[in-house]
């Protein structure tokens, strides 16, 4: 899996690439992430379009991450997940946690109204 990160109006924006499974990649991912700003940011948006697999690993990461973001009073939602991605979230139940966003603006406009 690749990743790249972009701060963006106090947005913390990833877009991940390839699978999302157990890999020293991943967890090099929710380091940075939850490092970001010196652990200070609070609203962040995980792209998924090009996220081809998730396994449970997977699946225990973006919950990771939600838990650390909503624990310091943030937000975290997914843009656009696939349709393979959007099944899992469903079977597990996880689209009733998650905020699924269909495009950047979304996610900001949400993110930005969830903090205030």
């Amino acid at each position: 899996m690749n990743y790249q990160t972009e701060l963006k109006d106090d947005i913390l924006f990833v877009k991940l690439h390839g699978d999302l499974i157990a890999s020293s990649d991943t967890q090099a991912m929710v380091e940075e992430v939850d490092g970001s700003g010196d652990g200070e940011s609070l609203l962040c948006a995980v792209d998924l379009s090009d996220v081809r697999f998730m396994d449970s690993s997977g699946m225990g990461v973006l919950v990771s991450l939600l838990t650390k973001f909503r624990n310091r009073g943030g937000e975290l939602v997914l843009i656009k997940p696939s349709d393979h991605i959007r099944k899992l979230l469903i079977v597990t139940k996880l689209n009733a946690i998650f905020t699924i966003a269909e495009n950047d603006s979304f996610a900001a406009q949400f993110l930005k109204e969830s903090i205030y």
